[in-house]
């Protein structure tokens, strides 16, 4: 590939109505995308709230050009007449597309990432953004480059206020061992370790994500907490109790098994990145022993799952 082929990307601009905007931005990352951004109607929310719902808006999608361009457009018009027949209520979701060369990724995030307090006590801002902290608050501070995980996601949010609340009320376990299957920009990690883990492992497939994790660690002073590996879950094989698998519903069918094995007894663990349609399969297969259900977070079509395991 030439260097002017690799500037070359699939822009995808959708629009549709809100209630239909994470299920599709979720299946454009799973297909590929490189960036996805959502453009809403409604008035931007403050850093105390988290965002309103909006009646419509737009989706900015980012594939490099390449031989499965077409394969993914393709799907992409599947996957919208599939959502069509199980919401026919919905207005139809419609797009277009457009090839542009080497989009400003770095301003393109800037557009859309604001600070936002993802739970009670934690807040996450985009390094270039400023906010001035309560003497409670616990500020995240991440730079994303072109890796998932910002805190404006419902299931990055969800995984957030499940890591506060266990760490916070479980007294019980004296030294967390973490693990953060598919880590990103490495926010959760970095959040259990500034929640008080002494020991995270971060592991993600995509080598860029690792290095942006990396930095973000730097960033938040935890660097020495964590250890960031571009590695696949299975080649972890040191025994952690609490696993957090912010992924989706395939993947985390696929990795139950490992996850299992290396969460310890009374363990805990999170998987997010389900969306409602999902959710039952998710729970029948993740509720069987030696996993009970210990709490279920939902936000709109989104549903995470805080589990146990078994002494």
């Amino acid at each position: 590939m030439t260097e002017k082929e690799a500037e070359k990307w699939v822009k995808i601009e959708i629009s549709a109505p809100a209630e239909l905007m994470d299920a599709l931005g979720n299946f454009l990352t799973e297909t590929g995308a490189q960036g996805v951004f959502q453009e809403s109607l409604a008035p931007q929310h403050i850093a105390e709230d988290f965002p309103e719902p909006s009646i419509e808006g737009t989706l900015k999608v980012y594939f490099p050009q390449d031989n499965r361009s077409e394969k993914r457009i393709v799907a992409l018009q599947k996957y919208i007449g599939s959502l069509s027949e199980i919401f026919p209520d919905f207005e139809k979701p419609s797009f277009t597309t457009e090839t542009i060369c080497d989009p400003d990724w770095g301003e393109q995030w800037k557009k859309y990432f604001m600070p936002i307090r993802v739970s009670n006590n934690i807040i996450v801002k985009p390094t270039w953004e400023r906010y001035t902290p309560s003497s409670r608050d616990i500020v995240i501070e991440i730079d994303p480059g072109m890796a998932f995980g910002t805190g404006q996601h419902a299931s990055t949010r969800m995984c957030i206020e499940a890591i506060e609340d266990i760490i916070m009320n479980d007294r019980s376990i004296k030294e967390w061992k973490v693990l953060d299957v598919g880590c990103g920009t490495g926010i959760l990690g970095i959040t259990a370790a500034k929640m008080g883990a002494q020991d995270v492992i971060c592991v993600d497939t995509d080598k860029k994500a690792v290095e942006i994790a990396a930095e973000n660690a730097a960033i938040n002073n935890v660097k020495s907490s964590l250890r960031i590996l571009n590695k696949n879950i299975a080649a972890i094989d040191k025994p952690r109790n609490l696993i957090i698998a912010n992924l989706t519903a395939k993947l985390l069918l696929t990795i139950r098994p490992h996850l299992i094995q290396l969460l310890l007894p009374e363990g805990y663990m999170i998987i997010s990145g389900i969306i409602e349609l999902d959710a039952k399969n998710i729970e029948e297969q993740f509720s069987a022993a030696p996993l009970t259900i210990h709490r279920v977070i939902t936000e709109k079509e989104w549903v995470c799952y805080v589990l146990r395991k078994n002494p």
